[in-house]
């Protein structure tokens, strides 16, 4: 386990000193001396509070490159253990289907075809916000849905957070908002 902390202390020493620059995987391997550095980079980004931007953050970023936005560091909730019956209750009711992308369990990935879907369980309005583990705030995701929604600001107002946060809604909730902003638009 110490190599495991040397080597995220490592990464975590140069995303500091390349704050703003865009960094690759390559580059991280090289500085931390592992391979498989990806869960120390999520480790940094979720356990950690760094905002670490990934291609699924930004457009301009491309598969395996990272940057780390500002050297504040946001506060760090913890995770609520969700119960395996609750999960259970939840992957039934959704179908074992991504709700947002709409793969199930077990499909091939379609953006790693040596991999298979797995699906997770997401807090629609999040922990952090106040959101309950409960089964009408909770909603199955596949992994590469889940993990893209991750570090959405939710203090920020920008249009792209405020869609983002739409996204997580459950549909009915979704629809209010579409009425409501056509018939806001129709009287202009």
């Amino acid at each position: 386990m110490p190599n495991r902390e040397s080597a995220r202390a490592k990464i975590r020493a140069f995303l500091e000193q390349n704050f703003g620059k865009i960094v690759t995987s390559r580059q991280i391997s090289e500085v931390s001396g592992i391979i498989a550095h990806a869960r120390r980079v999520r480790e940094l980004r979720d356990d950690f509070g760094m905002r670490i931007s990934t291609h699924r953050d930004r457009s301009d970023l491309k598969p395996g490159e990272y940057c780390l936005e500002t050297l504040e560091v946001r506060p760090v909730e913890a995770r609520s253990a969700i119960p395996r019956k609750l999960r259970n209750e939840v992957l039934d009711r959704d179908g074992y289907t991504c709700q947002k992308c709409g793969l199930g369990a077990g499909d091939v990935d379609p953006y790693n075809s040596g991999r298979r879907v797995k699906l997770q369980i997401d807090h629609i309005l999040p922990s952090a916000q106040g959101g309950k583990t409960e089964i009408d705030n909770l909603r199955a995701l596949c992994s590469t849905c889940n993990e893209g929604q991750q570090n959405v600001q939710p203090a920020s107002e920008t249009a792209k957070n405020i869609l983002a946060r739409i996204r997580k809604l459950p549909r009915k909730e979704q629809r209010e908002i579409l009425d409501h902003l056509k018939n806001s638009f129709q009287e202009v």
